[in-house]
């Protein structure tokens, strides 16, 4: 029997893992389509701060899903699941998902709940608990009335706390039921290569390091002076880099003081995202790579792959 034709690349890897350069290489050798699978580089006014694709990239070929919400909105991975379907389904050749957003390549392999819309009253309400009392306090109201989707939230994540509270309050389900409750995968009917970038740890380091200062070459001071008023609630709250770059176009932080924080934070965030991967994705691929080259054999063996199933 003939091979399935690969339709599909899944490149996953940690902030700054080079898996964005890996990705434009692989579709300029197959005349592919990158679509974003980063909850960060959905932003159109961080561009620089989330490390998008810039434009002499994007002119290359189709670079869809990226920059295309406003930072002010609550983007989600059921909205991602939506509009990654739409442009699977007008995509002709293949389509190469790259990204460090674990819960986006699970919506794509696994499923996503099928939770239904909160209504805005329930959200106002569980957004005015969270600022009266605080997300530890609003935890523990949670652990009160649904302890198992409580034990698997860090106590200091406000917005998976404050989700999790508005699904119980809205449907009376803990938002653990909902999770078991899958709709089908993106990609059920496809065979997609899926590929995890790893590094060593002071190789990632060094990368985030001098990424960092790029972007403050670049113009990030400039996006985070435009997001200083940023809801802390919003996800785009969390992009990496825009807390200590504020603070340092406040005058609280020196250039060196923000640029070693956002290191550090950025660093602790990559671990998270490594242990997603091992955890969740461990029947991907996993390609390593040191200092600042491409992992040359991913991207060799990849193509091989796909011309072997044509």
């Amino acid at each position: 029997m003939r091979p399935m034709a690969v339709k599909a690349v899944l490149i996953a890897g940690p902030t700054a893992s080079g898996k964005s350069a890996l990705a434009l290489e692989l579709a300029q050798a197959l005349d592919a389509t990158v679509i974003n699978a980063d909850s960060m580089q959905v932003y159109r006014e961080a561009p620089i701060l989330t490390a998008q694709p810039n434009s002499a990239e994007k002119a290359k070929l189709p670079h869809p899903l990226y920059g295309h919400v406003s930072a002010r909105e609550a983007y989600s991975v059921g909205r991602f699941a939506r509009e990654a379907g739409e442009v699977l389904a007008r995509t002709k050749g293949i389509a190469i998902f790259v990204g460090g957003t674990g819960l986006y390549f699970s919506a794509l392999t696994e499923g996503l709940a099928d939770i239904p819309p909160i209504p805005a009253e329930i959200r106002a309400k569980t957004r005015a608990l969270l600022e009266e009392i605080g997300v530890e306090a609003l935890h523990r109201e949670l652990a009160a009335r649904d302890p198992q989707t409580a034990s698997g939230l860090r106590p200091s994540d406000p917005q998976r706390v404050q989700r999790a509270y508005e699904v119980l309050e809205a449907t009376g389900r803990p938002l653990i039921e909902w999770q078991r409750e899958k709709t089908p995968p993106l990609l059920a009917n496809l065979e997609p290569i899926k590929v995890v970038l790893d590094l060593p740890r002071p190789d990632l380091r060094l990368r985030i390091a001098e990424r960092l200062k790029r972007m403050l070459a670049q113009g990030a001071l400039e996006e985070a002076r435009a997001l200083a008023d940023l809801d802390p609630a919003l996800p785009a709250a969390k992009i990496l880099g825009l807390a200590e770059f504020v603070q340092l176009a406040e005058g609280s932080l020196s250039q060196e003081q923000a640029l070693g924080r956002a290191a550090v934070a950025t660093g602790q965030f990559a671990k998270r995202q490594s242990t997603w991967f091992r955890n969740r994705m461990a029947d991907w691929k996993v390609f390593e790579t040191a200092g600042p080259s491409l992992p040359a054999d991913a991207l060799h063996q990849i193509v091989d792959r796909i011309r072997q199933h044509r």
